[in-house]
């Protein structure tokens, strides 16, 4: 076997259209055997001037990247990649069927705070 090749899985991620119970989107990133979860209720951010509350639910099951029903539907999947993270931030870009983009999630409390701040970053080049 070539010593040279290392075979990677890469993190996935899945957004969901949720219909119930008010319209909405969730943003599960795999990370630690589970997908992280937050509910968007005005969806991801258009513009970077544009920040979107991202409200932290319980971690979901792996199946859940794949997972519909007559409420929810799949509106985008691919992998991330986490960028950097601090305490009070986590940078990551999301490889999706539309290309990449970058976002940041930002808590605006303490390091527990379930309400976070999505923004989409102003750069927007090639993800290292």
């Amino acid at each position: 076997m070539d010593q040279g090749l290392i075979i990677r899985k890469l993190p996935a991620f899945v957004l969901h259209d949720h219909r119930r119970p008010r319209p909405h989107h969730d943003l599960r990133l795999e990370e630690d055997g589970v997908l992280r979860s937050w509910a968007l209720p005005r969806g991801l951010p258009p513009t970077p001037v544009e920040d979107r509350l991202a409200i932290a639910v319980p971690d979901h099951d792996l199946d859940h990247l794949t997972y519909t029903d007559e409420d929810k539907t799949i509106a985008d999947t691919g992998w991330w990649e986490l960028l950097d993270r601090t305490e009070r931030r986590t940078l990551f870009a999301l490889h999706g069927s539309a290309g990449t983009r970058r976002y940041a999630l930002i808590r605006t409390g303490g390091p527990q705070a379930e309400n976070l701040l999505l923004h989409l970053t102003k750069d927007q080049g090639q993800a290292p």
